[in-house]
């Protein structure tokens, strides 16, 4: 079979052609932007996969052809094999012929940059290397506490008023907040930001000095660490053995911090979504048969963030479903279609919980690194705003709901809801210093009855430190906290020990859900 793209990039086809139409372009291909691909990409997937079975021709912005993959088993092959189908954009035939001007309104997306996304081989794993041993120095649970109480503040906002806008005024400013937070640079989070991180990827006019604004930003923190060191994700990338340059460092925080907050603030407002629209989907969570990660595992299945990934380039002539691919095409990784192909998912309406297999966050050796702080954002940020607004309802009609789409997501414009209104609650003023984890002993953890008394665990110990419950730690006195009015104040054991939680003794046959919403509370920071 030979490719299908015989057209010129831009040509006029003849009058009465199809392509006349808005969503079809030269040679009778079907556009992946414009108003089918923003308003219905699903049913586009369907046509496109009855068409041309699970690798499919598409027209990217300007009419660029591109190849887009359907099938489950066909994006595994092209994520998990980089000896075919390199990450390198620079193999794209388009930019080598001059079909894509620098000023394409994708080139945010696809312009080539020193970064581990762009590098297959021995520089990918250093500079990933880099970027994963730097995740794992956070502190994941003092991340959830800071997303807790960030949640809490964008809730005060508007919690008095009875309707927010759960797209504008929570989910498109949560993710920012953290992340921020988590960079080192909670100063520089603002509405500038917020904009200027979902306009760079819609490939918009504007979309160039969007970029451009957030490189600015980046480039001070970097310049900034360099200097004076923190204990924050970008002094790590700095400071860590790999020796990368600024503009590595840049690039990475750059990459980094838009994937985090285009995916995490889509799968919020997705999540919330469900929630108000499906009465199945919100009875279970009340009742607690679902728990809000098993929620947000579900949507990650129904309503991935991300639609698809731009992209791969093919290495030399090779073939993938059925479609000769020639050497340097573009292939976009199809997540959405393949969380709805058909041989791994005949029944749509299927209960997906505790199935990872989705395509969420890509697979290969670029599969997203940073997927745990994506969810933990989420499954905190959901769980804090229905805990003080337990009566969330849609606003509007759910036909009234609008969507923005692009080549790599779809997200909401606005989710109107009502509610009761109730007083603000008061929030402790943290100081986001402590964002490093402390390295503990291997034996510092473990699992017991639940008789078992746990200390409340101390972030600000030092690194040699051991925690109050190690083997043979001297006890150590807390400093006293002020408890939420709602919540138990935990008991405290012999004068001059460490305070503790003790575990109400089990009196009906509900303890052990109520044990486990308890402990899930104190992880979440309540």
């Amino acid at each position: 079979m030979t490719t299908p793209f015989h057209h010129e990039p831009g040509a006029v086809p003849p009058p009465q052609c199809p392509a006349h139409n808005l969503d079809i372009g030269p040679g009778g291909l079907r556009r992946l932007h414009g108003p089918e691909a923003e308003n219905n990409p699903a049913g586009l997937y369907d046509k496109l996969r009855a068409e041309h079975g699970t690798v499919a021709p598409v027209l990217l912005h300007g009419d660029v052809p591109a190849w887009l993959v359907l099938g489950h088993s066909e994006n595994l092959h092209l994520t998990r094999t980089p000896s075919q189908f390199s990450r390198d954009s620079r193999r794209w035939r388009a930019l080598q012929d001059g079909s894509v001007a620098p000023d394409h309104p994708l080139a945010p997306i696809f312009t080539w940059q020193p970064v581990c996304v762009f590098a297959d081989g021995a520089k990918h794993e250093r500079q990933r290397g880099a970027v994963t041993d730097s995740m794992e120095r956070i502190d994941t649970r003092g991340v959830r506490r800071h997303i807790n109480r960030f949640s809490n503040r964008l809730v005060n906002d508007f919690c008095e008023k009875g309707t927010a806008d759960l797209v504008s005024q929570f989910a498109e400013h949560l993710p920012m907040m953290v992340m921020c937070a988590i960079f080192g640079m909670p100063e520089e989070y603002d509405e500038r930001l917020v904009q200027a991180a979902r306009d760079m990827t819609r490939g918009t006019e504007t979309a160039v000095a969007s970029n451009a604004h957030i490189v600015a930003v980046l480039t001070r923190l970097v310049e900034r660490r360099r200097a004076e060191p923190a204990h924050d994700f970008a002094s790590w990338l700095v400071e860590h053995p790999a020796t990368m340059t600024d503009i590595e460092v840049v690039e990475h925080l750059r990459l980094i911090l838009i994937a985090a907050y285009e995916s995490t603030a889509n799968l919020i407002a997705n999540v919330l979504r469900m929630v108000l629209i499906d009465p199945r989907f919100r009875a279970r969570l009340s009742g607690g048969h679902m728990t809000v990660p098993e929620a947000v595992e579900q949507t990650l299945w129904d309503e991935p963030p991300f639609t698809a990934v731009f992209g791969r380039w093919a290495v030399g002539d090779t073939e993938l479903g059925g479609q000769q691919i020639k050497a340097g095409d573009a292939l976009l990784v199809g997540i959405a279609p393949a969380n709805t192909d058909p041989t791994v998912r005949p029944d749509l309406g299927a209960d997906m919980g505790g199935n990872r297999a989705h395509l969420a966050f890509s697979g290969g050796p670029h599969e997203c690194p940073g997927q745990d702080i994506g969810r933990a954002i989420a499954d905190v940020g959901v769980d804090a705003l229905l805990m003080r607004l337990p009566d969330l309802e849609l606003g509007v009609g759910e036909s009234e709901l609008r969507w923005v789409g692009n080549i790599m997501s779809r997200h909401l414009v606005e989710l109107p809801v009502k509610f009761a209104p109730s007083p603000q609650q008061k929030l402790d003023a943290d100081p986001l210093s402590v964002m490093a984890r402390t390295p503990r002993p291997a034996d510092a953890w473990e699992i017991s009855s639940p008789a078992r008394t746990v200390p409340e665990p101390r972030h600000e110990e030092t690194a040699g430190a051991q925690p109050a419950h190690a083997p043979g730690a001297a006890p150590r006195p807390a400093p006293a906290a002020e408890a939420p009015a709602d919540r138990p104040v935990p008991a405290t054991s012999a004068p001059g020990s460490a305070p503790v939680a003790t575990i109400p003794r089990q009196r009906r046959p509900a303890a052990p859900a109520r044990l486990w919403q308890a402990v899930t509370r104190w992880w979440n920071g309540y």
